[in-house]
């Protein structure tokens, strides 16, 4: 029975360092995002500094460990084998789950699902050990689960979300206030105190009171305590002297040092609190094995009072888990998925909104704007002009190109984004409160979005559909936990290392089967079909640009039409999904490129706006395409999935004839658009009375068949509807091919974007986001 414990605490050695991963995965995005999103600092930069972070907090976070022995429930009411369960359950559900939201791209808490599958797994072992005790009830429920503890660790993690968007969304408001978007002269001025203040803060929260966690804080408890308000005084002093200096002598932007110090305070503060949700359970069952063999008493019958103890820290797990964790940060694919969640839910300027707006958020918007109108009225025009100004952003020329990426927000944002996020965790972390920094990171920067007028009427129901689903999703977290682990801890208490064994197996199946998927999805979303936008000035040079686009547009479209005629002929129900899914991805990216015709028009000159009319049509034709497909794709898998009669040979062998003659015409007309040889485009309009014949051929023959033979009235709807919208796709390819025959002209020179006006754009955002110092 030894060797069965010794088994699992390897096995449980094995999840800490692959929940280590996926942890990181997922919570890189605490730390990153502020540095990411404002380009401040090179993306090199920002890893090095973070990784310092995350070593130095990796090796100090040994205060935090209480929580997973003593934290949850009172370890002296269970046996060794209890809670050893208890700890297997806990890995197996926190790893799949930490993967689940990696894969989805969500930012989720390893706190909250850490706390809860304890919470989960100790509540289903003291149900077992209850329903066997004949003299125990219910009521005693709270002999074995620490409720008190539990309880504070659960409010102070709710309470942690309103506080952070409340504090992150003031200190925003007022630093704008004070600085305003046009802060390149002011930061002259006043860079030198919002630099202290900035700095003193993140370095006394995050360096002093986070060192109360750890064992080394008792060298310097007699420095620090009774000396706080010198020791913030002097930090104050010096780091205002230091910013000073920083600008004035060497000419740089002390909000990219803040950035720099707040990475690696916030790398440092998430190390610290967070270390525990991945190592602190296996660290716990090492330490409760170590007992148990030195007793010699029998797993069942040994109570573990000693897991209540303080034990010494293990420096060299610590160090090697630090070192897991800087690893994981860098290769880490899954942490670039979830970062771009939250920087796109904090963009200041407008992109590609990745939430679909629901009732819930529509009513939250619609009261915000009465609330904000309600108060506009109540304050004088001299206060709301002032504060307007501040808020006024500055016009940056710039072509909506794929060649300069516009910072998400600017530094001021980040800055505060930083500097919030890490003094109330570093004062959750002193307090040894597991507070989660996934929440108050995110709610920061959200607050600061909101408080920074990003979520304007264009995107705000989408912004707040995304937050609103992200805190769905963190619900969910806490109730996946509680159930997953207690269902675990259940079947592994009547399984024993038989459930061990499958349910170890069944989850390295999963975190294999969600890498590869995730994998295809990475790849997918790099497919060299995938649909660009235009940036040329010109007709010729449009059409010469976008002439790639309507070759992957019509590859795909043959793909998905070929799909769904064969689907149907076959009765494959897959086949006819993965087309759907296909039509739905290319009408997406169409609906990108008709969202970008505003960025478009706008970068024209006087002389190009007949470039603007030729791309608007082309962009209609494609959509018009688009509509065809996923019609022909959506009903041809609607007549399978309901179990519909099957189509008649002579049905199927004519679509297949149709079909044909459509992958004909769309081979053709991809070569001439991918060989940019638009002189084929003529020879291909000769023969457009050919595909549209046979359509109308195939049409009399139905109504014949309908008015002698017919007996199905799905059948005779299905194949009218697929014809009639053959025709259709017909049209719309059609009408493309004559838009571009008609237009281009070979014997003019395609016209693009000057490179050196991009450059000089490029220059202009730049003195914008990392302002001068210079008098």
């Amino acid at each position: 029975m030894e060797h069965m414990y010794l088994l699992m605490i390897v096995a449980l050695a094995i999840l800490a360092a692959a929940d280590l991963v996926v942890g990181v995965s997922n919570d890189a995005v605490n730390f990153l995002n502020s540095a990411i999103g404002s380009k401040a600092i090179s993306f090199r930069t920002i890893m090095i500094v973070a990784s310092l972070g995350i070593f130095v907090g990796a090796i100090s976070s040994s205060g935090m460990m209480e929580v997973a022995r003593k934290g949850i429930f009172n370890p002296g009411e269970f046996m060794f084998n209890e809670i050893m369960f208890i700890f297997m359950a806990v890995m197996i559900t926190d790893i799949l789950l930490l993967d689940f939201f990696n894969t989805l791209g969500m930012p989720t808490s390893t706190t909250v699902s850490i706390v809860f599958e304890l919470l989960g797994a100790s509540v289903a072992m003291a149900l077992i050990k209850i329903s066997a005790n004949s003299s125990e009830g219910i009521s005693d429920l709270s002999k074995y689960i620490n409720s008190d503890k539990a309880s504070m660790i659960i409010f102070g993690i709710v309470l942690s979300v309103f506080i952070a968007f409340s504090v992150g969304a003031l200190v925003q408001y007022l630093s704008r206030l004070i600085f305003s978007f046009h802060f390149e002269k002011k930061i002259k001025n006043f860079g030198a105190l919002f630099g202290g203040v900035a700095l003193t803060a993140i370095t006394y929260f995050i360096f002093l009171k986070g060192l109360k966690g750890t064992p080394y804080y008792k060298d310097l408890k007699g420095v620090v305590e009774g000396n706080e308000l010198l020791i913030i005084a002097g930090s104050f002093v010096l780091w205002t002297v230091f910013s000073m200096i920083y600008m004035k002598v060497l000419k740089k932007n002390i909000l990219s040092f803040v950035i720099v110090i707040g990475t690696f305070g916030l790398a440092l503060a998430f190390s610290g609190n967070d270390l525990v949700n991945f190592i602190g359970v296996p660290m716990a069952a090492y330490h409760s094995y170590e007992a148990w063999t030195a007793s010699g008493v029998d797993a069942t019958a040994f109570a573990m009072v000693d897991l209540a103890k303080k034990v010494p820290a293990e420096p060299l797990l610590l160090f090697i888990a630090g070192g897991i964790m800087v690893v994981t940060l860098w290769f880490s694919k899954k942490a670039r998925t979830v970062a771009d969640t939250e920087i796109g839910l904090s963009t200041q300027g407008e992109t590609t909104e990745k939430f679909k707006p629901n009732l819930l958020s529509r009513l939250v918007v619609r009261g915000s704007i009465y609330l904000s109108n309600g108060f506009s009225a109540i304050m004088p025009n001299s206060v709301l002009k002032s504060i307007n100004k501040s808020f006024e952003k500055p016009v940056v020329t710039l072509p909506r190109s794929k060649s300069y990426d516009m910072p998400a927000f600017d530094t001021i944002r980040a800055s505060v984004n930083l500097m919030v996020a890490g003094v109330l965790i570093s004062i959750a972390t002193s307090y040894k409160l597991p507070l989660s920094t996934t929440y108050v990171t995110f709610m920061v920067a959200m607050g600061t979005s909101l408080a920074d007028r990003a979520w304007g009427t264009e995107s705000a129901v989408y912004r707040v559909a995304g937050v609103l689903n992200v805190i769905g999703g963190w619900f969910f977290t806490a109730f996946s936990a509680f159930t997953g682990a207690a269902i675990m801890a259940y079947l592994i208490y009547m399984g024993k290392s038989t459930a061990i064994a499958i349910l170890l197996f069944i989850a390295v199946l999963l975190l294999v089967r969600n890498y590869i998927a995730h994998r295809k999805r990475a790849q997918e979303s790099k497919a060299e079909d995938r649909l660009m936008n235009a940036e040329s000035s010109s007709v010729q040079g449009v059409i010469h640009e976008s002439a790639q686009n309507i070759a992957h547009v019509i590859k795909r479209g043959n793909r998905i039409y070929s799909n769904a005629i064969v689907g149907l002929a076959k009765q494959d129900l897959a086949l006819l999904k993965k087309s759907k899914k296909q039509v739905l991805k290319l009408s997406d990216e169409i609906d990108e490129l008709r969202d970008n015709v505003f960025y478009f028009i706008k970068n024209l000159d006087d002389s190009s706006v007949g470039a603007s009319n030729f791309y608007i049509n082309i962009l209609g034709y494609l959509q018009d395409m688009a509509q065809s497909l996923e019609y022909i794709s959506k009903v041809s898998h609607k007549h399978i999935n309901n179990n519909h009669k099957k189509l008649k040979f002579n049905q199927i062998k004519e679509l297949k004839h149709i079909d044909d003659t459509v992958e004909d015409l769309f081979n053709e007309s991809e070569d001439a658009f991918s060989s940019r040889s638009f002189e084929k485009i003529g020879l291909i309009l000769d023969d457009k009375t050919k595909a549209y014949d046979l359509v109308k051929e195939k049409i009399q023959r139905q109504v014949e068949r309908t008015r002698t033979e017919e007996s199905s009235p799905k059948n005779t709807t299905l194949y009218f509807s697929l014809l009639l919208e053959t025709k259709d796709l017909l049209n719309a390819t059609m009408n493309l091919l004559e838009e571009y025959y008609s237009s281009h002209d070979s014997s003019v020179e395609p016209a693009t974007i000057n490179v050196d006006d991009e450059d000089a754009a490029g220059d202009q955002v730049e003195s914008h986001k990392d302002s001068d110092t210079e008098e």
